[in-house]
């Protein structure tokens, strides 16, 4: 995550202009020894460039990284505010779930810390009437997008860096501050993150562990939670987020058939994923409502083609 010390030289070169590592030192209050350690940092997470001045002074500038231009934008339009005081690490992991409005228990059961961990962490943003509260529930000020937007860069980044020391060839498809569901192009990738502990296979090659295995083209995605396991209401999601074709939504209602997944657990989880609608409609012929609806979110199978899928893969 980005650390208060690395937004500040961001910020101060947030402009374009360059520095050297004395005038950064000097300019963000932090010492020569720390500010070297974020530079290699941000060199390496290419947020910076380098070049050499006189008496081969290290001189950095900003690129135009995702996270750099997102600052920017945030400055551009919130400059008043100072960023590098309020936006700490758990700040910003807090943020991601300020899109609207829930509870402080909701945040710190999905970032695996306290409740008073999210209230410090909300302090700064509270104290500036940055917060629009609503009982109990908070969440960003309408105005405040670009900061969703930063906070959005700055976690896919990370992510993004973390997968790459394994698997050059990944791409984040979904992630929040502490998961991450990735494709690789590769089976040398593919073998680099079966080895790694941090990672799990998931979507539909998962499916194997509950007995059913289909014909798959490509390598299989992963998926990144610390020490978390996968569910089946986890596998079911990262199916239809990976795919929401037709064929996937019938072998994820053959995953919820055969597993008897019960629906209010399913939607729970899929309530971080936005697939509540997607979750509703495939319940809708698994309770005998084969009938096709106008505008649903995924393609279903007709009651034919579910019962002849159920026969092939021995579904009672």
């Amino acid at each position: 995550m980005l650390t208060k010390a690395g937004l500040a030289v961001v910020d101060t070169l947030s402009a374009g202009r360059e520095a050297t590592l004395h005038e950064l030192a000097t300019e963000t209050g932090y010492s020569q020894d720390h500010i070297y350690e974020i530079l290699d940092e941000l060199l390496t997470d290419g947020l910076l460039t380098e070049a050499r001045g006189s008496k081969n002074r290290r001189i950095v500038r900003v690129t135009d990284h995702p996270v750099v231009e997102s600052y920017r934008d945030l400055r551009s339009k919130l400059g008043h505010v100072d960023w590098t005081e309020i936006l700490s690490p758990a700040t910003l992991r807090v943020c991601w779930y300020l899109d609207e409005p829930r509870r402080a228990t909701e945040i710190a059961d999905r970032l695996d810390i306290t409740r008073q961990g999210v209230h410090n962490a909300l302090s700064p943003l509270k104290h500036r009437a940055m917060l629009s509260p609503s009982g109990p529930e908070y969440a960003l000020t309408d105005d405040l997008s670009p900061l969703l937007t930063f906070v959005r860069e700055v976690v896919a980044h990370e992510h993004r860096s973390r997968v790459r020391e394994f698997a050059p060839s990944a791409t984040v498809e979904w992630c929040d501050p502490k998961r991450a569901l990735v494709r690789v192009q590769t089976s040398e990738d593919t073998t680099a993150l079966e080895a790694a502990t941090e990672w799990r296979v998931t979507g539909l090659p998962r499916f194997q562990e509950y007995g059913l295995q289909f014909f798959l083209a490509g390598e299989p995605a992963f998926w990144y939670a610390s020490s978390e396991d996968l569910t089946p209401s986890e596998v079911v999601c990262h199916t239809l987020l990976l795919d929401s074709g037709s064929r996937r939504v019938s072998y994820s209602m053959l995953l919820i058939e055969k597993l008897d997944i019960n629906q209010e657990t399913l939607t729970e989880t899929a309530t971080w994923y936005d697939l509540e609608a997607a979750v509703a409609a495939m319940y809708r012929p698994l309770h005998g409502e084969f009938e096709v609806a106008e505008d649903l979110p995924v393609v279903l199978p007709s009651e034919s083609e579910f019962i002849a899928l159920k026969e092939q893969y021995g579904v009672s």
